[in-house]
């Protein structure tokens, strides 16, 4: 009869990942958060922000999916008018050592026409880009608090809120190292500082009238203004 030997340290073998799993709530650098997040093949999104790491819940049509292709396709219209602009969604930008963040949708001025953004070596974009718009369905304290910290200290020049539970939509511009709410004018259209002939009828927007977005937009892309930025930006 043969007795078992009990195991001892040597005898046994225990793996431990490599690489820690991201989890909400974690407190880290951004390269830390960088090599645990290439490690999380299966996440679609997470973001550091002010060294916290936030997960994204899964996003519903309505309050998200549904304004956030609305935003999109009224920035790409712009950008379609406008060559030495680039657009995106939800790109990796890394702002800073605490802050690695997934705009929904960014619009900025191509680094060859003088625009502040760069493309590191790995593909994500280094620094600010010149305009964010974030869709707040759930997430306003982090998009108003944090995150709109963070983007006001790496130098976005302009921040876009969409709250859509609250059918409010709030336009920011840096002045003078602060963000100042943009006013609409008597026809509720607010034009950007940054980016001229970029229009938005906000009504129209929150109630999803894309004919009526699109028709502010394109006054504006028409606009002797929009030709001059053109002219402005485009290399020698």
């Amino acid at each position: 009869m043969t007795s078992a030997l009990p195991t001892t340290s040597k005898d046994r073998q225990i793996t431990l990942p490599s690489v820690p799993p991201l989890e909400n709530g974690d407190r880290l650098t951004r390269p830390e958060f960088e090599r645990r997040y290439i490690n999380m093949t299966g996440l679609k999104k997470a973001e550091l922000i002010e060294g916290v790491v936030y997960m994204a819940s899964p996003l519903r049509f309505t309050p998200h999916a549904e304004p956030h292709g609305n935003v999109m396709g009224w920035l790409w219209t712009y950008k379609v008018a406008t060559p030495q602009t680039q657009m995106g969604i939800e790109p990796t930008v890394r702002l800073d050592v605490d802050n690695e963040v997934q705009p929904d949708g960014v619009l900025f001025i191509r680094p060859e026409c003088g625009g502040q953004v760069r493309l590191s070596e790995d593909g994500y974009l280094q620094d600010a880009p010149e305009l964010v718009v974030e869709i707040a369905a759930s997430s306003a304290a982090i998009d108003l608090g944090d995150k709109k910290r963070a983007y006001r200290r790496g130098g976005v020049q302009e921040y876009i809120v969409w709250q859509v539970c609250d059918r409010r939509i709030d336009w920011f511009t840096l002045d003078n190292g602060d963000y100042v709410a943009l006013s609409p004018d008597e026809a509720g259209v607010i034009s950007s500082p940054r980016f001229p002939g970029l229009r938005l009828d906000l009504e129209a927007m929150i109630q999803g009238n894309m004919a009526q977005v699109l028709t502010i937009l394109q006054e504006g892309i028409q606009s002797t203004e929009h030709q001059q930025f053109i002219q402005e930006v485009s290399p020698n």
